[in-house]
C-alpha cells in the first residue's frame, strides 16, 4: 500500500481559490452563477511554468506526473493518491510510492507511451519544462488531456511550482504547508550564517570533475550556506542546468576548503561499499591530497535524494553546517530530512549516514 503524508491528511479542506491570472501558477475561478459558464462549473484555469495557460475541468482526481521532483511535491501536498501515472525514473528513486509496472508510462521525460497515458484516463499530465511538453500537447489534446509544465527540480521557481501544483489539486493548504518548511529551513540558514566568512566550496555533481556554475541551484546553495562557490566566476557556458565540466588542475589551484561530491538521488539507502568506493575514488585523485578540504577532513559524499530534496533546502542546510560547524553546533540536519521524508514523503527514513557521510 502506498503511504500517503501523515501532514496532509490533518490539512484543512476549503481554501479560497485566488483571483488573478497574471502570474504563474495562479489561478481563476469560473463564475458558478454566470450563465456564460454553463457546464463549466468547478473548472479552473491556470498558467504554467513556461506561461501557458490551461484550462482544467476541475482540481485533478487523477493525473500523470513525470519526473521524481515533481512526484515528491505532489507527495508532500497531499496529493500522491491521485496521481495514477510515472516515469521510470520516479519509480527508481522513490521506492516508497510502490509504484506498479502498468502505472509506468515512459522511460524518462521524453520517451512518453502515449497509449499509456491514455489508458489511465488523467484529469492532467504534468511534467518539467525540458520534458517534451510541445510533443505531449499535441499528441494529447485529441484525448482532452491538458498539459500543465510544472519544473519542481528548479530551485528558482520553487514557491510557484508548489503554489501550482496546490491549485491543480486543490490542495493550497498543502502547498503553503511545504513552502513553510522550505521558508523555515532557509530563514535558520540566513539567521546563523549572517556576518560569517564565506568558505571556498567545490560541489561536484554525479560525475568527476562536473560542477554547478552561477544560475545552476548547486551554486545557489553554496552561496545561500555562506559558501563562495571555487567556480562561481565562471558565469558563461555550462548546459541548461548551468553545470559543466572543469580542469582538474583547475580545482587545485582554487583550493576548496570544503568538497562535495553528490551522486544520482534515490530515497533506497545507500550502501557502505558505495561511501567507500567513492571516497577512495576523491581522496586518490592526482594531487588531492594538498587540498585544504582533504588536509582538514572536509570531504563529504551525499546522496542527491538528501541533498536535493525540498528543492535542495535539506542539501543547504547540511552544507551550511559543515561550512560554520560553530553556528550551527545545536542543529542536526538530519533532523529536517526526517521531517522532509516522514510528515512531507510519508516514508520511514533509516539514519541519515544511509546518504550523508564525511568521507575524509
Amino acid at each position: 500500500m502506498r503511504k500517503r503524508p501523515a501532514r496532509a491528511a490533518t490539512l484543512a479542506a476549503a481554501i479560497a481559490l485566488v483571483l488573478s491570472a497574471a502570474a504563474c501558477g495562479n489561478v481563476t475561478e469560473e463564475s458558478p452563477t454566470s450563465e456564460e459558464s454553463d457546464g463549466n462549473e468547478g473548472s479552473l484555469t491556470v498558467v504554467d511554468d513556461v506561461g501557458r495557460t490551461v484550462e482544467l475541468d476541475g482540481p485533478a482526481e487523477r493525473a500523470v506526473i513525470l519526473n521524481s521532483y515533481g512526484n515528491e511535491f505532489a507527495q508532500a501536498i497531499g496529493a500522491g493518491d491521485r496521481v495514477v501515472g510515472f516515469d521510470r525514473v520516479s519509480a527508481s528513486r522513490l521506492p516508497y510510492l510502490e509504484i506498479a509496472g502498468d502505472e509506468i508510462v515512459s522511460e524518462d521525460l521524453q520517451e512518453i507511451n502515449y497509449e499509456s497515458v491514455v489508458q489511465l484516463d488523467p484529469d492532467v499530465f504534468i511534467l518539467p519544462r525540458n520534458g517534451a511538453w510541445q510533443e505531449a500537447s499535441e499528441q494529447l489534446e485529441t484525448f482532452g488531456i491538458p498539459v500543465v509544465v510544472a519544473t519542481a527540480w528548479d530551485f528558482d521557481v520553487f514557491h510557484e511550482t508548489v503554489e501550482l501544483l496546490g491549485e491543480v489539486f486543490d490542495e493550497e493548504a498543502g502547498a503553503r504547508q511545504v513552502s513553510g518548511f522550505y521558508d523555515e529551513i532557509f530563514g535558520l540558514i540566513t539567521d546563523r550564517v549572517a556576518g560569517t566568512e564565506p568558505v571556498r566550496v567545490y560541489w561536484e555533481t554525479e560525475q568527476p570533475y562536473l560542477t554547478g556554475l552561477p544560475g545552476s541551484g548547486f551554486d545557489q546553495i553554496i552561496v545561500a550556506a555562506g559558501g563562495e562557490n571555487v567556480f562561481g566566476d565562471l558565469d558563461t557556458g555550462g548546459d541548461e542546468q548551468s553545470e559543466t565540466t572543469v580542469d582538474p588542475v583547475a580545482i587545485l589551484e582554487r583550493d576548496p576548503e570544503v568538497v562535495v561530491h553528490e551522486f544520482g538521488p534515490s530515497a533506497e539507502p545507500t550502501g557502505q561499499g558505495r561511501f567507500d568506493t567513492l571516497a577512495d575514488e576523491l581522496t586518490s585523485r592526482a594531487g588531492w591530497e594538498n587540498l585544504s578540504a582533504v588536509a582538514d577532513d572536509r570531504v563529504f559524499v551525499t546522496n542527491g535524494w538528501a541533498t536535493s530534496g525540498l528543492s535542495k533546502a535539506i542539501g543547504a542546510l547540511y552544507l551550511a553546517s559543515w561550512l560554520h560547524p560553530e553556528e550551527f553546533a545545536d542543529i542536526d540536519p538530519g533532523d529536517y530530512l526526517a521531517r522532509w521524508a516522514e510528515e512531507f514523503q510519508g516514508a520511514d527514513l533509516p539514519d541519515d549516514d544511509a546518504y550523508v557521510q564525511r568521507v575524509g
